[in-house]
């Protein structure tokens, strides 16, 4: 009796081990065409009976990070891993990571994301960082949902014609196949048109237009500035489904005329190619380029932005890759090129807070791609963020999330820039008598700028004190702060403002000039000014000795009859001669800077000395250091004529 038994139970084992088998290779073969809402169903129906394999995990964290449900992705992914530690393809490493953060576990999530960099040999990003750079950015937009326009099911992808609101949606459209894609189990998507007033209210909703609408998707239309031409994403369809080799239908680029009021001439583009998608169009303010994302061979990762010339007889030049500023080995999708000449995406491959974040990248004057930037919150979320539009001048603008807000798969959110105060410093001070510490009242304060622009000028009050208004000085910059008031000699600063907006004290203290030294002495002692010095081989006034030429350019103010010659001298290496013209040339630069700051030129002379008054044992052939050689390379100030 006990033989029968284990007979029976044998035979029942093996019955559910053939069911269970039957069960996953069918859900395999719904996975490998990419069923992917059947297989889920079928795999995870094997799974509840305790049966799990390392490819059911893995497909089933595919099935589900496909359609962006990455809750669900993260549990069986890691459920794979639990399995089988390393990954056979890094491509795991960066699809958990994603899935993770979707969860908000960041600090796993980057230990994945470490291991994906390892693998691929690849410096890895500041990821200890990144999460605080978001988080002190996330103050510039509000959002709200638009309600009234979104379904649930998928609603994305939004620009304007016509005063209308035109976007994408999976919602049920009378005449389109009811047949449900198998990837998600969604309608096929259509062109949907809206009206929209100053109180975000959604009218009448309405199919955009008939003739661009075919059994199969479209999506992400964009228009020319003429309203004349739409450029859409669709299926591969035009009079025929198309397939690749592995009999799927991928993704195209088409454009249509406006004509007689209708949309005709529909065409595709001439670099679309039925093995790999061509999809999302944006065009540049101009309507000069195209800009696409696609997989096509030059790819970097799964699909990356890519842009084409439109020339001015309609044909198209060669798509270009935009390179690493922009995509990843990650996936770029969904791009918009602002009025300001800015361009969004959308990646998976940059560091975000998971899924698709949305990021811009400034194209600069000569066509380069700045580092692409993250949008941060709330524009972005730990979910899927896309298909960003922005008008720009009335700082509002749409852009799609599965977030979890959503009535539906996807929803459309409405966006206001929040305008920023600007960053400023407040520059403030006392000016004091050197030697009595006592306030200087009526000292003027001068404010310039690092390309030595003056920017705006106070006077100093009973108490010595001035102050620059904010609006002068911004964050981040280097200005010169200059104090000047007569009998006395000038005093400047050099300041750096901070990166967020502050305030910063500039004291200056001012000698008084007592009686001006009998002719042939040097000013240099009388003013403290320390010797002027040159850079070797050169003769420009460095910016460090302009501050103490102005000393003597104040003097000369007070002392409107004072005349000078200005002696220059250069170190022993090179010949004689020539270190006489150098000197010569760096008398006379000195010389021009106070004519030019409007001192009478016959007041001043210049001459050069060359090598012959060293001050110290660097003569020709003696090897000294350069500092010893820099001490020769100097300039004095000798009065000349004190008048009367």
């Amino acid at each position: 009796m006990k033989k029968l038994y284990l007979i029976i139970t044998f035979l029942a084992g093996l019955f559910v081990s053939v069911a269970q088998q039957n069960q996953i290779k069918k859900a395999t073969e719904q996975y490998r065409n990419m069923e992917y809402i059947n297989a889920i169903t079928t795999y995870e129906k094997v799974a509840q009976k305790g049966y799990k394999t390392y490819d059911m995990m893995r497909h089933l964290g595919n099935a589900y990070y496909f359609n962006a449900q990455y809750p669900k992705a993260a549990k069986w992914y890691a459920e794979m891993f639990a399995m089988q530690p390393t990954a056979e393809d890094p491509e795991y490493y960066l699809r958990y990571s994603i899935s993770l953060k979707a969860i908000e576990e960041y600090d796993k999530a980057n230990e994945y994301l470490e291991k994906y960099y390892k693998v691929r040999g690849e410096a890895k990003p500041e990821l200890n960082t990144y999460l605080d750079v978001i988080e002190e950015n996330s103050v510039r937009y509000e959002v709200e949902s638009v309600k009234g326009l979104n379904s649930e099911l998928s609603d994305y992808g939004t620009t304007f014609y016509n005063g209308e609101l035109i976007f994408t949606s999976t919602r049920f459209i009378a005449g389109k196949s009811d047949k449900p894609m198998a990837w998600n189990n969604q309608p096929y998507s259509g062109l949907y048109a809206a009206k929209v007033d100053s109180t975000n209210t959604i009218g009448e909703i309405r199919l955009f237009s008939e003739n661009l609408d075919s059994q199969y998707n479209e999506a992400t239309p964009v228009f020319t500035n003429d309203g004349k031409t739409v450029y859409f994403t669709r299926n591969n369809y035009l009079t025929k489904r198309g397939f690749n080799k592995d009999n799927t239908t991928l993704l195209k680029i088409y454009k249509a005329k406006l004509v007689n009021g209708e949309w005709t001439n529909i065409e595709e583009l001439p670099f679309n190619n039925d093995e790999y998608s061509v999809a999302h169009p944006a065009l540049s303010p101009d309507n000069k380029t195209l800009y696409f994302a696609s997989d096509m061979p030059g790819t970097m990762g799964d699909a990356d932005i890519w842009k084409v010339e439109i020339k001015e007889d309609g044909t198209y030049g060669k798509p270009v890759n935009l390179g690493p500023t922009v995509n990843t080995e990650g996936r770029e999708s969904f791009p918009f090129v602002s009025e300001k000449n800015e361009l969004y995406f959308s990646s998976t491959g940059k560091l975000g807070l998971g899924g698709l974040d949305i990021f811009v990248s400034k194209i600069t004057e000569d066509g380069q791609y700045e580092e692409a930037v993250n949008m941060a919150k709330p524009i972005n979320s730990p979910m899927d963020d896309f298909a960003f539009y922005i008008d720009e001048k009335a700082k509002v603008g749409y852009f799609t999330s599965n977030r979890e807000e959503s009535i539906g798969d996807d929803d459309i959110f409405k966006f206001y820039k929040i305008e920023t105060p600007p960053c400023e410093y407040l520059i403030f001070g006392v000016v004091t008598d050197i030697q009595t510490k006592k306030p200087l009242e009526g000292a003027q304060v001068s404010l310039y700028d690092e390309n030595q622009n003056l920017i705006a000028t106070a006077t100093t009050d009973a108490e010595g004190k001035y102050s620059f208004e904010k609006s002068h000085a911004g964050c981040d910059k280097v200005y010169r702060v200059r104090a000047e008031k007569e009998h006395y000699t000038v005093e400047e600063k050099f300041i750096k403002t901070g990166e967020k907006s502050g305030e910063v004290q500039v004291d200056l203290a001012l000698k008084k000039i007592a009686e001006l030294p009998e002719v042939g002495k040097a000013l240099n002692d009388l003013l403290d000014i320390p010797v002027l010095y040159f850079d070797f081989n050169k003769w420009e006034i460095r910016p460090d000795a302009e501050i103490e030429i102005a000393k003597v350019l104040q003097v000369m103010e007070d002392y409107p009859n004072l005349e000078i010659e200005i002696g220059s001298h250069s170190d022993s290496r090179g010949s004689d001669s020539y270190n006489l013209k150098l000197s010569d040339k760096r008398a006379k630069s000195t010389r021009e800077w106070l004519v030019k700051n409007g001192i009478a030129p016959h007041r001043v002379t210049a001459k050069g000395y060359g090598e012959t008054q060293l001050v110290n044992h660097c003569e020709d052939g003696v090897e000294c250091t350069e500092e010893e050689h820099q001490l020769n390379r100097r300039s004095l100030f000798v009065i000349t004529s004190v008048g009367k």
